[in-house]
């Protein structure tokens, strides 16, 4: 039987997926281009994580939807403008020092806030929730090692982490936004209140970037809309690859 929480719930859920997904790939076009061997790995084992994540989510959001749309529908059937992700991690890869930095400010949120998620009410979020917070770990202490080392190298390395940093804060505001549908959740303990984390995340901002030599970049106008289905143009570019395959053979299977 729906309940009131069903809209909602689905909503939320297909948010925390699409950021996955859209994350996921983004890393994976790393794999065969990376500076060294051990980030081919580490960048494919990331990826990995976050599309785990991803496949777990749609399969809930599929299931609490109850239209008989599976993960792949979700991730493969969907246009630009249904998709919910932030617009973070739709940028564009970029230099190492870009991705990094990217990879630095989500991961540096994402860790702390599945967390919290995994003493969601909602058993099953919150098993998702346990699984990606453990992921999310590494993935925020390997970033935040690749900021330092960036930060404090040479001076190029510096320039160009320097310049990532001021390219993409805009973006972070949209990480701390709440809107009615994820109000509804927190005051049922389903969903998480993202405000006290920015606390946490500060200081890991605070902390890193001190020691990478990195000038934090001042708040001012913020980027947002991703999760109203308002993006940049770098989405559609990512899914004409993403889909491409499901697309072209329709209902195709391994």
């Amino acid at each position: 039987m729906a309940t009131m929480t069903d809209a909602p719930l689905f909503q939320y859920t297909l948010r925390l997926a699409d950021t996955a997904l859209i994350l996921g790939h983004r890393l994976s076009e790393w794999v065969g281009h990376s500076p060294v061997i051990e980030e081919d790995l580490a960048f494919g084992n990331m990826g990995l994580d976050l599309i785990g994540q991803a496949r777990a989510l749609y399969a809930y959001a599929g299931e609490v939807e109850g239209k008989g749309r599976d993960e792949d529908a979700l991730a493969y059937l969907r246009d630009a403008g249904d998709y919910r992700n932030l617009l973070l991690v739709e940028q564009p890869n970029g230099d190492f020092a870009n991705t990094m930095v990217r990879q630095f400010l989500y991961a540096a949120f994402a860790h702390p806030y599945f967390e919290a998620l995994a003493a969601s009410k909602d058993e099953t979020l919150a098993a998702i929730a346990a699984k990606a917070a453990k992921e999310m770990a590494y993935h925020v202490r390997h970033a935040a090692e690749w900021t330092i080392r960036l930060g404090d190298g040479t001076d190029e390395s510096h320039a160009r982490a320097q310049d990532a940093l001021e390219e993409l804060w805009p973006y972070t505001g949209e990480i701390f936004e709440v809107d009615p549908i994820e109000r509804a959740l927190i005051d049922i303990g389903v969903a998480v209140d993202p405000a006290p984390l920015r606390a946490l995340w500060n200081k890991t901002m605070d902390d890193v970037l001190g020691e990478a030599t990195l000038v934090r970049p001042r708040d001012g106008y913020m980027q947002s809309g991703g999760r109203a289905g308002r993006h940049s143009e770098h989405l559609g570019h990512i899914l004409s690859e993403l889909q491409f395959l499901q697309r072209a053979y329709p209902g195709a299977t391994w």
